[in-house]
């Protein structure tokens, strides 16, 4: 019976350890995220992690939270900001049509020769 509450324990530590190093490693994204706070703060911070990291963890959280939820915040927003204006410039390219009567405009215009025209018409479509 012994056997199996420490096999229960072990998984429970697993557990708390896991999951105070996801906390710990977000402290450490947030530090160098935060743009307001100094080096040398960051710096107290990060020490801080080091010597007493159970203590300076729960302090971060409690003193730096509502910050660390908003940096986060923006940073998803602006991934996601970023992601829109790609989205937005590659669909945006031109149809084969367009390119096609663009080349065909520099073809009359003299800009270009035949050769160059069949060229670029064959890469537009296809």
């Amino acid at each position: 019976m012994s056997n199996f509450w420490d096999t229960v324990l072990l998984i429970l530590m697993t557990f708390v350890l896991v999951a105070y190093l996801l906390v710990l490693f977000q402290i450490i994204v947030d530090l160098f995220r935060d743009k307001d706070l100094g080096g040398l703060s960051k710096a107290i911070w990060f020490i801080g992690l080091i010597f007493l990291p159970f203590l300076t963890a729960l302090a971060y959280i409690l003193f730096r939270g509502r910050g660390m939820s908003e940096r986060q915040l923006a940073a998803v927003h602006d991934a996601r900001a970023e992601t829109d204006a790609y989205i937005r410039k590659v669909a945006s390219a031109k149809s084969p049509t367009e390119q096609i009567a663009e080349a065909k405009a520099l073809l009359d215009a003299g800009a270009i020769n035949a050769d160059e025209f069949a060229r670029l018409k064959a890469k537009a479509l296809g």
